[in-house]
């Protein structure tokens, strides 16, 4: 259930004995309404939280690093400390110094881009993670999957390439095509649909479990219900703890296989 739908019930004063039934949260918990349009293009809640995401992460960065010193400020600080961990502990640990330096741009990017789509579900007023919608996730999924593709040819050729994306190894005797036939439907197809529908599914179930207590905590608001309406709201506290957590590791978790992908592209192969 969407914050507009949360809104709703409250002010229908919908209670566990009075004769409404339970609003469960749903897919239709994921529709959005057009809110407004600029140039042809429709904006709804999911579109314009990406666009506010997007510009505070850019102004976030500009404001850190317009002016650095050699002795940093808080905000440049605070900077840096998220840069160097992405850059250190995410590109390098998988791809080398050499080799990685290039590709850190794009997964501090890709990091933080994610992260706050994820967050956006503990704000108030937006309480929305954008990322719950399947379409940002198998985007920023395929952004990775072009660039795998295009390096993997590019490192090795059309022939290395085929064979690297294949798994195609002689010595594999009579179960080689066996075996060329499930790379290639595992790197080509399951690949890249796992990589979004990972961060898809994890932030589509964590938004609706935290819906589902919230509106439960304002429905059980009535006679020996209040109870468990306090149990529920306990719960709502310990979602959005948890829910802090994972929205953080499913944003490392995603670019740490953006990595990894690009490390099987640029690897030798044997």
């Amino acid at each position: 259930m969407s914050a507009d739908q949360m809104t709703l019930a409250f002010e229908t004063d919908c209670h566990i004995f009075s004769g409404c039934g339970f609003d469960a949260p749903g897919l239709h918990s994921f529709v959005f309404k057009e809110m407004f349009e600029v140039g042809g293009i429709e904006f709804n809640k999911p579109m314009l939280l990406a666009l506010l995401g997007s510009i505070a992460i850019v102004g976030f960065f500009w404001a850190a690093f317009n002016k650095p010193t050699v002795v940093p400020g808080k905000l440049q600080m605070v900077a840096e400390a998220g840069y160097d961990f992405v850059r250190r502990g995410i590109v390098y640990e998988t791809l080398g110094k050499r080799q990685g330096e290039k590709y850190v741009p794009l997964m501090v990017s890709l990091f933080f881009f994610v992260w706050m789509m994820n967050l956006w579900a503990i704000i108030p007023i937006a309480q929305f993670p954008v990322t719950s919608i399947i379409a940002f996730p198998v985007g920023l999924a395929l952004i990775v999957y072009v660039l795998w593709v295009s390096l993997t040819f590019k490192k090795h050729g059309f022939v290395g390439g085929v064979k690297n994306i294949t798994g195609y190894d002689k010595s594999l005797g009579a179960v080689l095509p066996m075996v060329v036939v499930l790379e290639f439907f595992s790197n080509m197809i399951v690949r890249p649909f796992t990589h979004g529908v990972r961060l898809f599914a994890n932030m589509f179930a964590g938004h609706t479990l935290l819906l589902l207590f919230t509106i439960a905590s304002w429905y059980l608001l009535n006679g020996i219900g209040i109870a468990y309406a306090g149990v529920s709201f306990v719960m709502v506290v310990v979602m959005t703890i948890f829910e802090l957590f994972i929205q953080a590791i499913q944003a490392y978790v995603f670019v740490l296989l953006a990595t990894s992908y690009v490390q099987g592209a640029l690897a030798e192969h044997h």
